[in-house]
């Protein structure tokens, strides 16, 4: 009988990564019991398969209320954009895996690529590979999780991306017993609709401080983390002007 590897045995990173996994499962399973902000939650799952599954870069899209697929969370704004460029072109790997509720793997850089629009186009932008991942639950199909990435993702690490996919699903089809097919696209246009707030936000905050969108993101998560602060509420009073932009912008987390 094999013994199971003892915390010894691995690397320092493999331990940071499983812990910091184990985190990121506790935080999508609260979603089935509280009240929580579906932004922060898709915007936690791209930045893990980012952080933690090596993946380069990640976007997810979500149906809207007429069955359309919309950029609900990226990792970054050029991320968004190879998101919404699927879309624009009715092609890609994000939407072969909402559509056949099967996870979709390709080089991009093979000449027998199944979207000749598409993948020419990540490439230029340095996306070499790519893998999708369905979120559904059942017969339901709400969106996908697209991991552009140089190089070929471990089968584990896959493993675990779609396990964190299934876990927000079930969050956001659970949320306020969201069963009936109007509330769960009530629930799924409310997340898209937030997108659009955040987007808002991020160049409320560009402007003011003179920077990227990414960074103004980046602090915009940074505060909503650090005070434990629903992202979606943010992103409201900053587009609202009910918040102070410098707020945000200046918030450095105090030494513990």
């Amino acid at each position: 009988m094999t013994e199971p590897r003892s915390e010894a045995t691995l690397s320092a990173t493999a331990v940071a990564q499983q812990a910091r996994l184990a985190e990121v499962f506790v935080v999508l399973a609260d979603t089935l019991v509280a009240d929580f902000d579906v932004a922060g939650l898709l915007d936690l799952l791209v930045r893990t398969c980012v952080d933690d599954l090596g993946a380069t870069a990640a976007g997810l899209l979500l149906s809207d209320h007429q069955g359309v697929l919309r950029v609900a969370a990226s990792s970054s704004e050029a991320t968004a954009l190879l998101e919404a460029f699927q879309i624009q072109a009715e092609e890609g790997p994000c939407l072969d895996a909402f559509h056949t509720r099967r996870p979709v793997s390709a080089d991009l850089t093979a000449s027998d690529s199944a979207w000749p629009t598409f993948a020419p186009f990540a490439v230029s932008h340095g996306i070499n590979h790519v893998d999708a991942l369905p979120m559904r639950l059942r017969d339901q199909s709400i969106g996908a999780l697209n991991l552009f990435h140089e190089h070929d993702l471990t089968t584990i690490d896959l493993r675990v991306a779609q396990a964190l996919a299934d876990v927000a699903t079930i969050g956001i089809l659970h949320q306020e017993g969201a069963r009936a097919g109007d509330l769960i696209i009530e629930q799924l246009q409310s997340a898209l609709n937030s997108r659009v707030v955040i987007e808002q936000a991020k160049g409320v905050l560009a402007a003011t401080g003179r920077v990227d969108m990414d960074t103004a993101f980046q602090q915009l998560r940074k505060y909503s983390r650090d005070n434990n602060a629903k992202l979606s509420v943010l992103a409201s009073q900053i587009a609202n002007r009910t918040l102070d932009p410098s707020v945000i912008l200046q918030w450095r987390q105090p030494p513990a």
